[in-house]
């Protein structure tokens, strides 16, 4: 799992909660960075906060994530900002993070590896 996250405790803390669930997790701090290990490994899921860089790159990093061959399951991650929920994500692919919360957090994060393990086993539509 990819966690891409410009803070630094945001990210720590959601590295933690993460691997604890027995995930394993690598961190990006920048865009570049991120797309680098998009480009080297794979991953299940990429969680990436909607605001990080310069400007609102998470949006960005998830759509070139979701086009890579190996398909990984994507999601915008916020730990107080409820309106972003709207602005930029489906239901399915939006995970808040607060403390009162963390079993859902793994919860949902798991239902998001699992979906897309279903989907790559689908094959693509094709073009018309």
């Amino acid at each position: 799992m990819l966690v891409v996250q410009g803070e630094l405790t945001p990210r720590l803390t959601l590295q933690t909660i993460l691997q604890a669930g027995g995930y394993t997790v690598d961190v990006a701090a920048t865009p570049a960075e991120a797309l680098a290990k998009l480009d080297e490994s794979v991953y299940e899921l990429v969680l990436s906060d909607a605001r990080f860089g310069t400007g609102e790159a998470g949006p960005d990093l998830l759509a070139y994530a979701r086009v890579k061959d190996y398909r990984p399951a994507t999601a915008l991650i916020t730990s107080n900002e409820p309106h972003l929920r709207h602005r930029y994500a489906r239901p399915r692919q939006h995970v808040s993070i607060y403390t009162e919360n963390l079993p859902h957090l793994l919860g949902k994060v798991a239902e998001l590896i699992g979906v897309r393990a279903s989907r790559r086993h689908r094959p693509l539509r094709q073009a018309v």
